[in-house]
């Protein structure tokens, strides 16, 4: 460009018309060569190379992959659902129990069917995030959601705690030598999702597609030939060994008055098979767009097989009669895998195939919590009823801390009931169907408020879901509450009190912070002094850099101070301050006779904050990088902040400094801090002291005016040395009884033996001014006890 220039920028500018050109590459030498730490190295290395904010689109996954990664959970569920039932019918009816089993299916069926034209409707009616969540606090206020979200936090952590114990069973089924191993592999299971997770959505989809359509596949085959070889040849029946479950009485008929209770129980156990339905809803951000569209035909597709899965399990049940093992092994789906195909040696084989793809469901169903939990309690944490760090995306653009909170909570729900089903069961589907009940009246809700189209089918729809669900959870509150059912009914109305008040002291919070913002940003007086604090405890290349810093601030005053705990160090650091030239810099050595730093630092910070100065405090902190260095050093700063913010117009800022092999060499800090301007030390005595007695003949230090002579009796506070380069005095502040103070300035002396820290003496003088405080100029003086001596005598 013609009469441009370049700085030393690179950038051109066109003087004539004030433009100026932005430089085509920009160097970002210095960025890549900062070092990575450790921690992240091995983060990248674990979870693969982080992905950016605009790799999410990349994340979005297809109807296949996402029938998979969501549907897991439900999909498996026909595995154990079955057999739940049989556990409840056959010690009350015997064999006959088994003629029952398919007509509670369909009805179960049913129920699923109206479920998911329940969920259908959410995902229309709430295309970017549903869930029970959402819909309920939609239409009936954040508080009350409280409940739904309560209920599916339970939920999704039952799952994954199920899943892989029913998983280890499957296993267990095919390797009896195993049995010893069920929590140690149920916990290790939960790990290797957790890290399939961490790794990212995709990651996610790709690894769990393949046992998903590998267990649909097998349960196809088993279904197929069971039925064929039952119209062909006959299933015949299984065996009544050791170890099933006792028969009950098997008159052929139910006593009414029990059966009802306990048809509602098996009822209740076998709609274990709807868990996860409401996954899908849950996870609509993360199909491909058209995204309602495609997470709505998943959802059908989804209950599509499962129905056929559960429908077809329960009737070759029904037809072999395979009672359930008292243990949980083997499982009835190993019995009919075992009847069906036989002990031929192909027969073996997809019995073996059978149980490997029933023991991935079924582990990799809790994949169906681990996408479903993280993005719920991000919802929830978004409405500040959970901690705000569950809403944000970490290395691998998923929720991170949610996928930890829950393999955490699920390792210790395992721990605590030793991985077993059958203990886990109970309290399974009391969360699943409190989150449907609420998902159904929030949809009838929705409707009657809306009223759009066909509005009355969908409240009749919704409405009706809702009630088969509420009766559901009433049925197993009530049938399930002393085998473990009553840990839910405990647990969690004190979960939705925990998120209530959480929420309640956010909203507190806010509240605080946002009244008045305006006006003290933008209207609030800037005070007329500003001081800066340097809290230092030894000489070292940390206190330097705070000192360095302070310099920048350019404050009106700027001192150091240093809390005495011991004598020798406090001697000691007052002597090498001055050897190293750092007397330039006034140095405040404050008496802490009770060791309390925290305390010390808030009187000190009081004692500044005047309503005219504003007050910085600089905290040097070492770094020490590993964590075995880390465990050798207190966290003082940390908990000195945390006090002196408590005082208006105080600011505590932390100085970091990085302890680094290497880092003894760089003493360039020190000598930029010993060149600052030449100022005096002061040694200050705290107020921690025994009560002084009254002196006879004395005036109380409150009570004294600007030019009265006075007769004065205290202790010394503060006593400060003037460097050799200035005119000579020796300045100290008394303070009495009263907690007033009054400057004594004694010219022409640096030192007077016997007034040190903590002296106790009687001062006879005119009262003058000294430096706009009062102080009394080479006074007379008595020294009635040293610092060292317990008394004044």
């Amino acid at each position: 460009m013609p009469g441009a220039e370049t700085d030393r920028s690179g950038i051109r500018t066109a003087p004539e018309h004030g433009l100026t050109k932005l430089p085509a590459r920009i160097d970002t030498t210095l960025a890549t060569s900062l070092p990575e730490s450790r921690r992240y190295r091995v983060k990248c290395l674990l979870l693969g190379p982080p992905l950016v904010s605009d790799d999410l689109a990349g994340q979005r996954l297809g109807k296949p992959t996402a029938l998979a990664v969501l549907s897991s959970d439900v999909m498996s569920s026909s595995a154990y659902a079955s057999e739940q039932m049989i556990r409840t019918l056959v010690p009350i009816g015997g064999l006959a129990a088994f003629s029952l089993v398919t007509p509670l299916t369909a009805a179960i069926l049913a129920v699923l069917a109206i479920v998911t034209i329940c969920y259908r409707d959410v995902v229309k009616s709430y295309p970017k995030a549903g869930g029970s969540y959402v819909v309920s606090r939609d239409n009936f206020g954040p508080n009350v959601a409280q409940i739904a979200g309560a209920a599916l936090l339970i939920s999704y952590t039952i799952t994954v705690a199920v899943s892989v114990a029913a998983g280890a069973d499957a296993i267990i089924s095919a390797i009896p030598s195993l049995t010893s191993y069920a929590v140690p592999m149920s916990v290790g299971f939960v790990v290797i999702l957790a890290y399939g997770n961490l790794r990212g959505i995709r990651e996610a989809g790709r690894v769990f597609a393949v046992p998903t359509y590998f267990f649909i596949a097998n349960m196809a085959v088993l279904i197929v030939a069971g039925l064929v070889k039952e119209a062909t040849a006959g299933l015949g029946h299984a065996p009544q060994t050791s170890g099933t479950m006792p028969l009950g009485h098997s008159s052929g008929g139910l006593i009414l008055g029990i059966s009802a209770f306990f048809l509602l129980r098996a009822f209740a156990q076998g709609s274990s098979a709807m868990t996860g339905t409401e996954a899908i809803s849950n996870g609509v951000s993360i199909f491909r767009v058209p995204q309602a569209r495609n997470a709505r035909t998943t959802l059908v597709l989804m209950s599509s097989i499962l129905g056929v899965m559960f429908l077809g399990v329960s009737i070759l049940a029904g037809l072999t009669q395979a009672l359930p093992f008292v243990s949980g092994t083997p499982t009835v789906v190993s019995e009919i895998g075992r009847l069906v195909y036989g002990t031929s040696p192909l027969g073996n084989v997809l019995f073996y195939m059978l149980q490997t793809a029933t023991a991935l469901i079924l582990i990799l169903a809790a994949n169906t919590s681990f996408t479903g939990f993280p993005f719920l309690v991000s919802f929830v944490a978004e409405d500040s009823f959970l901690p705000r760090m569950l809403t944000v995306r970490g290395h691998r653009l998923v929720f991170s801390n949610g996928i930890i909170v829950l393999a955490t909570a699920s390792v210790v729900l395992l721990l605590a009931t030793g991985a077993k089903v059958s203990a886990l069961i109970p309290m399974y589907a009391i969360g699943v169907f409190t989150g449907f009940t609420m998902a159904g009246a929030g949809m009838a809700r929705h409707h009657l408020t809306h009223r759009d189209d066909h509005w009355r089918k969908s409240v009749a729809v919704n409405a009706s879901a809702a009630i088969v669900c509420a009766v559901i959870v009433v049925v197993f509150a009530m049938a399930e509450f002393t085998q473990g059912g009553w840990v839910v009914v405990v647990v969690m109305p004190l979960i939705v009190y925990a998120l209530v008040r959480m929420n309640r002291q956010y909203r507190a919070e806010d509240e605080v912070l946002e009244e008045g913002a305006a006006v003290q940003a933008c209207e609030a007086a800037i005070l007329r002094r500003n001081v800066v604090v340097i809290l230092v405890d030894r000489i070292d290349l940390a206190s330097a850099r705070a000192i360095q810093y302070a310099r920048s601030l350019t404050p009106d005053d700027v001192r150091a101070v240093h809390f005495n705990i011991d004598d020798t160090r406090a001697q000691l650091l007052i002597a090498r301050w001055q050897s190293l030239g750092l007397s330039r810099l006034p140095l405040d050595v404050v008496d802490c006779p009770d060791r309390r730093l925290t305390r010390a630092s808030l009187e000190l910070a009081a004692e500044l904050a005047d309503g005219q100065t504003e007050v910085t405090i600089l905290l040097p902190r070492r770094s020490y990088g590993k964590a075995w260095r880390r465990i050798l050093h207190d966290q003082t700063a940390d908990q000195i902040v945390e006090v002196v913010s408590q005082v208006s117009h105080v600011n505590a800022t932390i100085v970091p400094f990085l302890v680094a092999p290497g880092i003894e060499h760089e003493t360039e800090l020190l000598e930029e801090a010993a060149s600052y301007v030449r100022k005096p030390v002061v040694v200050k005595t705290g107020s921690k002291h025994h009560a002084d007695p009254a002196v006879p003949g004395t005036t109380s230090i409150s009570e004294i005016q600007w030019r009265s002579k006075v007769r004065v009796a205290g202790r010394v506070k503060t006593l400060r040395v003037q460097p050799w380069a200035q005119a000579q005095s020796l300045e100290c502040t008394l303070v009495d009884h009263s907690g007033h103070a009054v400057t004594l300035v004694f010219l022409g002396r640096r030192s007077i033996a016997g007034i040190r820290n903590g002296t106790f003496l009687v001062a006879d003088g005119t009262v003058g001014k000294h430096q706009d405080k009062l102080a009394i100029i080479n006074p007379f003086y008595e020294i009635l006890s040293s610092a060292d001596q317990s008394a004044p005598h």
